[in-house]
């Protein structure tokens, strides 16, 4: 095995987390994987990793060699890069992490008109509202609806959600309609989507800020879940208008206190890793998305801007 091979290897094993993972990614098996490992920690002349049953750890060698690797596997590929014809055919499989109900209601028509341009391209595609570890889990691009705070990653924004508290007609006849911040701390209930705070951000009517957690009725890790149960009149929902637009479109829901929360609206960015090289087909899919998303805000409401 030459050397490229050995700081690809190395590389894969270190991001991924460990050599299990490395050889699942990497198409081959494990004990091909940890004899390379051995071989090249052999030929060096020190270890580069310190492996229990339960994780590795980079010792120093291992973590300055590792940065070695990643400046020259970067260089070439740029080299690689500059000197391909920028007009051949994209083709390659991109491994892309997206939120569930996001994925599927907008971003699923993007990915194929993208394919349709580009036929070559081959997509696998993680359905996931966690936040993954793109590095250890070899993802090529995630999509992420957030206010970022990782500043491990490199992030493009695509576009933006607004926030809207929704309820059903017939939970607002029972509950009733609140007019400022504060009603809600009088017989409302909520449904919680439990990959955020529970607390909502609020602007008082006098101007000061409300922390406003309601009594939860129902929790879940989805959010089209939720905002089904809300139609059904089960409570309150804090709801990207990406996902409940079309129900406040129809009646089916009703958006409230529309000036008083703190934080309107979220972004929703393309995420890759600092250390990943972004290849072609990455880079044309973010601005495809880029691009498709600035001239389809089908998901607005009315008076959003």
């Amino acid at each position: 095995m030459n050397q490229l091979e050995e700081m690809q290897t190395f590389v894969r094993i270190v991001e991924s987390g460990s050599i299990t993972r490395a050889a699942e990614q990497m198409n081959t098996v494990k004990s091909a994987i940890s004899k390379r490992l051995t071989d090249l920690e052999k030929r060096l002349g020190v270890g580069l990793l310190q492996r229990t049953t339960r994780k590795q750890t980079l010792t120093d060698a291992g973590r300055d060699f590792y940065q070695h690797c990643i400046r020259i596997l970067d260089d070439i590929h740029e080299v690689e890069t500059s000197l391909s014809n920028e007009q051949q055919a994209l083709s390659g499989q991109i491994r892309l992490a997206v939120p569930i109900t996001f994925g599927l209601l907008h971003l699923n028509p993007a990915i194929r008109e993208f394919n349709q341009k580009h036929p070559d391209i081959r997509f696998a595609i993680e359905f996931n509202d966690r936040q993954q570890d793109l590095v250890a889990e070899g993802i090529d691009l995630a999509i992420r609806v957030s206010n970022l705070s990782d500043s491990t990653l490199i992030a493009r924004k695509l576009t933006s959600t607004r926030l809207l508290i929704c309820g059903s007609p017939a939970y607002f006849a029972d509950h009733g309609t609140p007019d400022k911040a504060e009603d809600l701390l009088y017989g409302h209930v909520k449904l919680q989507y439990t990959n955020v705070s529970s607390s909502w951000t609020l602007k008082g009517h006098n101007g000061d800020t409300l922390s406003i957690n309601l009594p939860t009725v129902l929790t879940a890790n989805n959010g089209q879940f939720l905002h089904d149960a809300a139609i059904e009149g089960k409570g309150l929902i804090l709801s990207p208008d990406f996902l409940s637009a079309e129900a406040v479109h129809q009646g089916l829901l009703i958006s409230v206190l529309e000036t008083s929360l703190i934080q309107p609206e979220l972004g929703i960015y393309a995420v890759y890793p600092q250390t990943r090289y972004l290849s072609r087909r990455v880079r044309m899919l973010i601005e495809f998305l880029k691009a498709y998303f600035a001239i389809r805000p089908d998901w607005r409401c009315p008076d959003s801007t």
